[in-house]
């Protein structure tokens, strides 16, 4: 059972920063400051939602974009002792949700090849793989794996 928590908008300079820390504890090349202040400042375009718990400001987050008819999925992480407890399929559920609601036809997102862990989760939502992207990662160099998925309605979705 997950515990509780809620999905919001990123909202203040303290969120900013859960979400540089999650990076640093989760990436091998993870987003700087100016980075994500450049996403944010894409209004309407690109967005960035944090999960909260009751003792943890930001438990996880998703950095998305929407474009024309696409949901594109930047980053997906939760705190590394929270993981395992749903949280990560609540943000891509969430960002989903959104990109139904905003028009999005499509979800499409990159996953290293060797992060199997992502690739199941990604595997019980309906994503599949489309394509590959020889050495898009570094730190270490390594292909990316492009999953995408029709965006529909959540609950006539049997992937979900």
């Amino acid at each position: 059972m997950t515990p509780a928590f809620r999905i919001e908008p990123l909202s203040a300079p303290a969120d900013l920063d859960g979400v540089l820390e999650i990076d640093r504890l989760s990436f091998s090349a993870p987003w700087t400051r100016a980075m994500y202040e450049d996403e944010l400042r894409q209004t309407g375009t690109a967005f960035v939602i944090v999960l909260r718990t009751g003792t943890t400001p930001v438990a996880g987050y998703c950095a998305y974009r929407l474009v024309v008819d696409e949901l594109q999925i930047n980053n997906v992480a939760v705190r590394p002792e929270l993981r395992g407890l749903g949280y990560g399929r609540a943000l891509v559920e969430a960002a989903l949700a959104h990109g139904r609601a905003a028009g999005a036809a499509t979800a499409t997102l990159e996953v290293r090849r060797s992060n199997t862990t992502a690739q199941a989760l990604y595997a019980r939502l309906g994503f599949t793989q489309v394509g590959e992207r020889p050495c898009y990662y570094s730190h270490p160099s390594e292909d990316a794996l492009i999953l995408t998925r029709r965006v529909r309605n959540l609950e006539d979705d049997p992937a979900a």
